[in-house]
Formats: structure tokens, sequence, C-alpha cells
């Protein structure tokens, strides 16, 4: 039997577990010793099956958004949450694998696997952040402590998570969800035995942890409608804040003409930024906000759209919404940070632009093809792919563990 245990940003987290029977064959090829060294594990001997589990804690302190790392968010999220949305891909992607899934969150939650909770309710946006944080701890807490006796690997989703492999034997894996920030990577020389895990490539090349690998986030593309025959308009969904570019996206819309759909949450520490920024230039004509955008509202925003602008001012990790947008044939505008070149293929799912004066006449002269788009998501972003990397990194850190068992 296999498990995997996980937590995705506060208060949720994911477990799964199967048989041998299903389990890939490179995940079946370690072995213990001896009954022996299975039994302190509290692990069971059937013949040729050996029971695996793995566990994975999750929370997203982002270097923009430290305010806000200790969230409630349903998983999936009903509307604003991208790393929530990336647990209920992981989860899902997993069990296609043949995993039986536990997902360790809120009572709101609707993940197709099946649901832990101690706290009943999301917390978005949040109301107390002391209280919160305090919540997150103690859910984080729990969830650790049941990992450590019924898994063999954590995998954590938060900076503060990885404290906890003082207290307890068993190997962690840290996804990495924030930019590079020279105070983490010192807090993380603390912890050399983790395992880390970048999610692009340009997120990895600032880190020096000496055990690291790089995933790629992975998109259910059955949630997503291809639109082949686009609308006279232009797109953006996130956060509104400086730092994704909701002000350059404007200036993109009134510069050519081509009118702005905006969708997305305004944090407490944005609302002066809405109110100088942003809400002047709303008129209905030009530029439109439309509050936050569940998945329906996602389908329908990004499939109709001739383009998606994403012109963010920072070294973005990876950028989920922009697997969204190509998902449904719309191309993407991007300016060049982070992980944008590793996402968006110049001249076949969008264009990357230095400047606000190109992404303008980018708009202007667009000509792709939304099958190709689509079909580009298909090849290299999907759910199956991402899974299967996490499977190979746990397999990696079992296959270890059981060489230095037996030497």
């Amino acid at each position: 039997m296999l498990s995997l245990l996980c937590r995705w940003k506060t208060y949720a987290w994911l477990a799964l577990t199967t048989s041998s029977a299903s389990v890939p064959p490179e995940l079946l090829r370690h072995r213990y010793a001896s009954v022996q060294e299975l039994q302190p594990l509290g692990l069971v001997l059937h013949l040729t099956r050996v029971e695996r589990r793995l566990a994975i804690v999750c929370w997203d302190p982002t270097i923009e958004n430290r305010s806000d790392c200790a969230t409630i968010i349903a998983v999936p999220p009903a509307d604003y949450g991208g790393t929530e949305l990336f647990l209920a891909h992981l989860a899902e992607g997993l069990q296609q694998l043949g995993l039986e899934v536990v997902v360790y969150t809120n009572r709101e939650s609707t993940v197709k696997a099946e649901r832990r909770w101690i706290y009943g309710h999301s917390d978005w946006p949040i109301k107390n952040p002391e209280h919160a944080f305090v919540q997150d701890l103690n859910h984080e807490a729990w969830a650790v402590h049941d990992a450590t006796e019924h898994c063999d690997i954590i995998h954590v989703q938060s900076a503060p998570a990885i404290t906890f492999s003082r207290f307890i034997e068993r190997p962690i894996v840290l996804t990495l969800h924030g930019p590079h920030d020279s105070k983490l990577s010192a807090f993380y020389a603390f912890y050399p035995e983790v395992h880390y895990v970048c999610i692009s490539g340009a997120q990895s090349k600032q880190e020096s942890m000496p055990r690291m690998s790089t995933v790629h986030h992975g998109i259910d593309l059955t949630q997503y409608k291809l639109v082949e025959h686009k609308q006279p308009y232009l797109s953006f969904i996130g956060r509104i804040a400086p730092l994704k570019g909701t002000h350059i996206a404007i200036d993109v819309a009134q510069r050519t003409g081509i009118p702005l759909k905006i969708a997305g949450d305004v944090q407490p520490m944005y609302h002066e930024y809405f109110e100088r920024k942003v809400k002047p230039q709303i008129d209905g004509k030009i530029v439109d906000y439309m509050g936050l955008a569940d998945l329906q509202v996602k389908n329908e925003l990004l499939g109709n759209s001739m383009a998606m602008l994403f012109p963010i001012q920072w070294n973005e990790p990876f950028g989920l919404v922009m697997l969204e947008a190509m998902a449904c044939g719309t191309p993407v505008l991007a300016m060049p940070g982070g992980s944008v070149p590793e996402v968006v293929r110049e001249g076949i799912s969008g264009h990357i632009c230095r400047s606000v004066m190109q992404m303008a006449k980018r708009a202007q002269g667009l000509n792709f093809n939304p099958l190709v788009i689509r079909q580009y998501v298909e090849d290299n972003f999907s759910i199956e792919r991402m899974a299967k990397e996490y499977a190979r990194v746990y397999e990696d850190i079992l296959q270890g563990i059981d060489a230095r068992r037996i030497a």
C-alpha cells in the first residue's frame, strides 16, 4: 500500500493510499530488508506487497503576500487561490496513477478525494491575520503528527512547516511557491536534509540547497473549454496588485482602444492601489472590472478573449493562469519575469513583451491558432505529467532511504 498525505495552503492536506497492484512499477522497486524493519514503522508485509506512505503539507507564504500566508481557502478554490487549484490538480492526478487520495482541508472543499478537517469553513479574505496564523499552525501540527504516524514522506508547502523535521523521523519535501527571498534561503540552509522542489527553472537558478528538483505545474484540461472564435476584448485575471501589473494591462487597453475585462480580488493591503490606479480607470467601455471569477466565469472570460495580458512586474515563480488561458486556446501576452519564458512559447502560445508599447503592438496584430495553443498545453502541462514527475521525486527519496537501510 502506498499512501500520501498533503496539506495545502492553510488547512488543505492530501493523503493517498493504494495497493501495490495499482501502483506504477517504478514505485515498487523498493524493498525493506526484513519484516523486523517494517514493523517499527507500522507497515505490513503481504507476500510481495509493501506498504508505502508519503505525506505532503502545504502553505503558501509568497513574498508579495506575506501577511496573507495563513489563509483558509477551499480545495479547489471557488475563485481566488492558485495554490489550492494546484493542490486539487495534484491530488486528482496522483489518483489517476492509481493512488487513493485523502485531502486534509476545510469542510467546504470539493476536491474529488476523501476529505478530512478540523476547521469547517473557508476564511477568505482574512479578517484577523493573527487568529488565522494560530489556526494554521494548529492544523499543521495536527496533520504532521498524523502523517508521522502513518506516512513515510512528508511533503510540505511552507517554510515554517520544515521546522517539524527536527521532531520527526521522516524525510521532508518542500515545494517552493514564492520567488527567491534571501532571508528564506538563509532559513533553508538550516535544513539541508530537506528535499526542495522548485516550480520553474528560473526559480531553481536562484537557490542553492543541496537537494533540489524542478516540477512545472500541470492543469486539468477537462475543466477548460477550447474556444476557436474569439471576441474583440483583452482579459486580465489575478490579484489586483502592483506586482501583477493590473495598471499596465489598463495602459495597454487604453493605448489600443481594445476593451479590457479584469477579474480578481482586491486584498486589504492593495486597497489603496486599487483606489488610485485601477478604480478611476473603470468606465465600463474600455476598462471593466468583474470582481472575482469562479471556474465558469474564467472559462467564459478567458475562452472568448482575443488574448490574456500577463504584465507581471516581478519574478513570477510560475503563473498558473497562463495555463488556464492557453487551455482555452487563448494566447498570452506577458512580460518576461521569472518563469514566463518557460511557460509561453514565443509565436506558438503567445508573445513575450519587453515593454507596454510592445505589448500594445502585439495586441493589435494577433495571429494565433487556438487549436495549436491548446495542443501545446496538452503536450507540456498536463496533470499526468506533473503527477508522474512528483512520483519520481518521491521514488528517488525512498530509494535512497532503502539503500541506506540495507547498507
